[in-house]
């Protein structure tokens, strides 16, 4: 850990260099859109100009993205939720279903593929039966041993 803190305190300084040329840059811009800009054309080269320019359009674009990135949060807040499917093993609760979601899983030993069951009780307001293959999805805890619903029923059951 020391080495690698070492060579970043090496780095730093490099970087700091580089970084008050930049700050002076938008600094000079900066006075040039007010006062004299030829005097400003004459200090910087045009090739200078283009980084400056191409730097501060991304800005401007990022607060964009900034601002529609927090019109999409409200609206998404939830991000990615974990989606299971399983098979309906039990609905005798009102409301709430047991599903059985079952995953292949490699065996360290035998070097083959063994079947794991997880139980998930969901919360169940489309009224799946025994059987159904349901998709499920993570939600906020709504009771002691529920945080999972179902968001849809993928196969009924065949009767």
């Amino acid at each position: 850990m020391f080495r690698r803190k070492k060579k970043e305190e090496a780095v730093e300084p490099v970087p700091a260099v580089e970084t008050p040329a930049e700050d002076a840059r938008p600094e000079a811009m900066a006075a040039g859109e007010g006062s004299t800009s030829p005097i400003v054309a004459e200090d910087l080269a045009p090739a200078a100009d283009a980084p400056v320019a191409a730097a501060s359009e991304p800005a401007v674009e990022a607060g964009e993205a900034d601002a529609s990135a927090g019109e999409k949060s409200s609206s998404r807040a939830r991000g990615n939720r974990v989606q299971k499917i399983g098979i309906v093993s039990s609905d005798k609760m009102q409301k709430t279903v047991v599903v059985r979601v079952d995953r292949l899983v490699l065996h360290r030993k035998y070097r083959r593929y063994v079947r794991r069951t997880s139980k998930f009780m969901a919360h169940d307001d489309l009224g799946s039966t025994t059987g159904d293959r349901v998709r499920i999805v993570e939600t906020r805890p709504l009771s002691a041993h529920k945080r999972w619903r179902v968001v849809e029923i993928v196969q009924k059951a065949a009767k």
